[in-house]
């Protein structure tokens, strides 16, 4: 058995909080779109990442994923990110620190979403 890549759905109340931070802020970009529909939902993607971004109010309160996004320019990542949208800085993990098991990271958060910016 094998996969080449995993692809996971993301529930929003408002779908525009979602395209704020991942098109917004991330840089990912629209693949298809479907916002006038009964069930708003998006395709969103950056290299060989991709995801769903879906507006259901049901769901969105009973999902809070967390996602880690792996760099090799943390630092470019954070200085574009903290200048550009400081608002999405998660306060617990605001800077690049140095974690205890040796990743640099940072955190990003809106609405829904917690999102941790890894470098090894």
């Amino acid at each position: 058995m094998s996969f080449t890549r995993l692809v996971p759905n993301v529930y929003y109340q408002d779908i525009q909080d979602g395209l704020k931070m991942f098109v917004d802020c991330l840089g990912f970009s629209m693949g298809h779109e479907e916002f006038n529909s009964n069930n708003p939902f998006c395709v969103i993607k950056q290299g060989e990442l991709q995801m769903l971004l879906f507006e259901h109010k049901e769901l969105a309160k009973e999902h809070n994923p967390e996602f880690r996004l792996v760099t090799n320019t943390i630092d470019e990542v954070y200085k574009r990110v903290s200048a550009a949208h400081p608002e999405f800085l998660h306060p617990n993990l605001s800077k690049v620190t140095l974690r205890p098991w040796g990743a640099k990271e940072f955190a990003l958060r809106d609405h829904q979403v917690c999102i941790i910016i890894q470098q090894w």
